[in-house]
């Protein structure tokens, strides 16, 4: 019997999470809780792309970053063939809407570097997919309409940032204080999330305290809204799994059924 897969929401970090002994080790400890996943569905922070678009399988990692270690550049993670979860995520589009499926596109860090962590022999298959769109509601609706691949043993996660107000660091080393614009999201975010409230989350732009410095641009926290739409129930509230920060900025994570 295919047990059925959670949904997550991960912070991803930068390369150096790598290195990091307190969060990957929260990540890792994560992994070994979880039934073990068939394939994985991950949408990340740094793939925006409309209409949605799919990964290749055997394709190169993507080094979508600057400014680090060599040894960065140089870091593999190949995974097992994800053609068939491709075409099967293609087949639940709804009809006329196209699907790009990349033949050269590999996964960016927003996927390979939690994925290392949490599953370091790389012996599950990955597919990536693009955020197509930053409206909450439309990212619900392509979450639940992927929800079905939980059942048959696929695991949804949506890779951001749940605070991602990288101009306004002032300090960037990885034990730095957290600053009062990321405290407040952060709070206000775990708050809405321990009472399932959808629109709250959604209504962020106007409703969050610390915007806009917690998220100039928003894309490191609408994954967040994948991973809710693939949820049983949206409304449910998320079991958080990692809390505090990194940088300055919010590492917490949920766990969705």
């Amino acid at each position: 019997m295919t047990t059925k897969m959670p949904a997550l929401y991960i912070g991803h970090g930068a390369p150096p999470l790598l290195d990091d002994p307190v969060w990957s080790g929260q990540l890792a400890a994560w992994a070994r809780d979880l039934p073990r996943p068939k394939a994985i569905l991950i949408v990340s922070a740094h793939w925006e792309s409309a209409p949605v678009s799919l990964t290749a399988s055997g394709a190169p990692l993507v080094y979508d970053f600057g400014g680090f270690a060599p040894k960065y550049y140089k870091m593999t993670y190949e995974t097992p063939d994800a053609s068939a979860l491709a075409k099967r995520v293609a087949a639940m589009m709804p009809q006329g809407e196209p699907v790009h499926q990349h033949r050269s596109r590999g996964l960016d860090h927003g996927a390979w570097v939690p994925l290392k962590i949490m599953y370091p022999d790389a012996d599950i298959p990955v597919l990536q997919m693009s955020l197509p769109t930053e409206d909450p509601y439309k990212l619900l609706k392509l979450g639940e309409r992927l929800r079905p691949l939980r059942d048959e043993g696929v695991m949804i996660i949506g890779s951001g940032f749940l605070t991602h107000g990288l101009p306004f660091l002032k300090d960037w080393s990885i034990e730095a204080k957290a600053p009062g614009w990321s405290k407040d999201f952060d709070l206000w975010a775990g708050e809405a999330m321990n009472r399932g409230d959808v629109d709250e989350l959604a209504a962020y732009k106007s409703k969050a305290p610390g915007m806009p410095y917690a998220h100039p641009t928003v894309e490191h926290y609408i994954p967040l809204f994948i991973t809710l739409g693939a949820a049983d129930k949206a409304d449910k509230p998320g079991d958080q799994k990692i809390d505090g920060y990194w940088m300055g900025l919010s590492k917490r994570s949920w766990q969705v059924a």
